[in-house]
């Protein structure tokens, strides 16, 4: 080997392999503090790319949920008001029932058209009142809600049902003055708690059907928030054994540089004599 104390190619090679440990070492360093093996497009562009765009459609799921979960208390709002109009539907059946006897004295028979006029009165405000953030399904005039179904703007339809008196073939009218009207009037509030408990049946068939949508929703953002992890995501406890080998690499490397170094000494002993 050439001797010169011009050029060392000893110290050269132990430089460049010192250089690229520390190269490695400032890659797996940064890896452990950010815990990820990708962390910007410089790392690697093509998975860079893919996980960004799979942590948007993640991201935008959230409003999906939020949709769908005002669709759930809308729903539950409705579900109540409409538990309330079909116990007082009952209530009113029962006053009608009893102002049918014929044996009642007009006195007692006033008394229930009062209790049962107060009873259809409460329908009303009940299906006035079931509003979630100023949104209905039961009230007088509502329309079919649509909520978010999907991270494309796809649409999740709930059917109103209307359960004001209007809806369930009633009037604000609606009564009895004599035992023969009452009498009538039982078939009519058959017919509207009929009506009703349809109406609440479907209301709950759409919340379920809600809900399993929602959870389906959770679901797939769990499945891309851990495709986006297996992306771009580090092993931390690879990093960590690798990280202890390329420090020992550094500090033989750092020996081996000032060895190569020591290297044109040898050539000062030649004049020695």
């Amino acid at each position: 080997m050439l001797n010169s104390i011009n050029t060392n190619p000893g110290a050269l090679l132990a430089l460049q392999n010192l250089n690229a440990t520390n190269t490695e070492l400032a890659t797996t360093q940064s890896r452990i503090n950010t815990g990820k093996k990708v962390a910007n497009a410089k790392d690697n562009g093509a998975i860079w790319s893919m996980a960004k765009m799979q942590s948007a459609s993640s991201s935008s799921l959230n409003a999906v949920k939020d949709s769908l979960q005002r669709g759930q208390s809308t729903i539950d709002v409705g579900l109540a008001a409409g538990d309330t109009i079909t116990d007082l539907l009952m209530k009113m059946k029962e006053k009608a029932l009893a102002a049918s006897d014929t044996s009642l004295n007009s006195t007692s028979l006033k008394a229930l058209k009062t209790d049962f006029d107060s009873l259809r009165d409460q329908i009303t405000k009940a299906a006035q009142n079931a509003m979630f953030n100023g949104v209905s399904l039961v009230a007088a005039t509502v329309k079919p809600l649509v909520f978010l179904a999907n991270a494309d703007g796809g649409s999740f339809t709930v059917m109103a049902q209307t359960m004001s008196l209007e809806g369930l073939g009633l009037t604000g009218t609606s009564t009895f003055n004599t035992a023969t009207e009452a009498a009538t009037m039982i078939a009519d509030m058959t017919t509207a708690l009929l009506t009703a408990t349809n109406k609440l049946s479907a209301l709950g068939t759409a919340s379920v059907g809600l809900d399993t949508h929602l959870t389906f929703i959770g679901k797939l953002q769990d499945s891309l928030d851990a495709g986006v992890g297996n992306l771009v995501d580090a092993d931390l406890a690879k990093e960590s054994a690798k990280l202890q080998s390329l420090q020992t690499k550094q500090q033989l490397g750092v020996q081996a540089l000032s060895i190569a170094n020591q290297t044109p000494q040898t050539i000062l002993s030649l004049f020695q004599g």
